[in-house]
């Protein structure tokens, strides 16, 4: 473990093997940090807070601050993150809140580029890309594979499904369905995300299964309760489109269209 002379470190924090932690920067009580992580300068993690192994923490992050929903009221909560996320610079990383499950919840593998928001109860998978100042509200959940592109705002209890993808300087009022591509303001599908599947090795019946289901519930001038009936009567559903079926059933707020 290497600490420098000018970082701040609570007595009771618990600093595993192999960290680096830089000038400037302060990691404050319940605060628990993996296996090879690298906390640059001026970096402020507070708990109860707990990082895994491999994580690289940028200056000027703030990383396990209280939140800023006005019902919290200094409740215990906690923020938990994976294993080797890249966490650039200026990002901020709420606490939960009582009102939901009091965690905020970040798996592993991600990239929050520059000044990314992540609020309160936030839970969100493993190989996301957050671009520039993506901002997303309290209590949204975003699959694996999902990239947000720079600007892009998520109203809060959102969905953001698996290998989707949403546009830069979109504002995201509803849900996007897993492998769904969306853009605008408000936001609307444009399409699959089929680079990004191509990318991941999908087969191509997995793909063209996906296509159809597509056209089932954006071109075909159905309810959604209609859609899933129709995607229901498909024999031998192959996992892909189970997925995005899930994605749609799961759905709260009502899915972007």
């Amino acid at each position: 473990m290497t600490v420098h002379p000018q970082a701040i470190v609570d007595p009771s924090a618990r600093i595993a093997e192999g960290v680096s932690i830089g000038p400037w920067s302060y990691i404050g009580p319940e605060v628990e940090i993996g296996a090879g992580c690298r906390i640059e300068s001026h970096v402020v993690i507070k708990g109860p807070t707990k990082l895994g192994k491999n994580n690289r923490i940028f200056q000027f992050s703030s990383i396990g601050e209280e939140c800023q929903d006005k019902k919290y009221a200094g409740e215990p909560t906690r923020l938990e993150i994976g294993d080797n996320n890249i966490i650039r610079e200026s990002c901020t990383i709420h606490r939960g809140t009582v009102q939901d499950n009091g965690l905020t919840s970040i798996g592993s593998n991600n990239l929050f580029m520059a000044y990314v928001h992540v609020a309160h109860d936030c839970v969100l998978g493993n190989n996301l890309i957050l671009a520039n100042n993506a901002t997303l509200a309290g209590h949204v959940h975003a699959g694996d594979w999902a990239i947000l592109g720079g600007g892009t705002m998520v109203h809060q209890f959102c969905k953001i499904g698996q290998h989707s993808m949403s546009a830069g300087g979109s504002i995201v009022l509803k849900d996007i369905p897993a492998y769904v591509m969306a853009g605008g303001q408000s936001a609307s599908a444009h399409g699959l995300n089929v680079e990004g599947m191509k990318r991941r090795g999908f087969s191509r019946e997995a793909m063209q299964m996906l296509r159809q289901a597509y056209k089932t519930v954006y071109r075909q001038g159905l309810t959604l309760k209609q859609a899933l009936d129709v995607l229901d009567a498909i024999e031998n559903p192959l996992p892909e489109l189970t997925f995005f079926i899930e994605s749609l059933k799961s759905s709260e707020r009502g899915i972007v269209r």
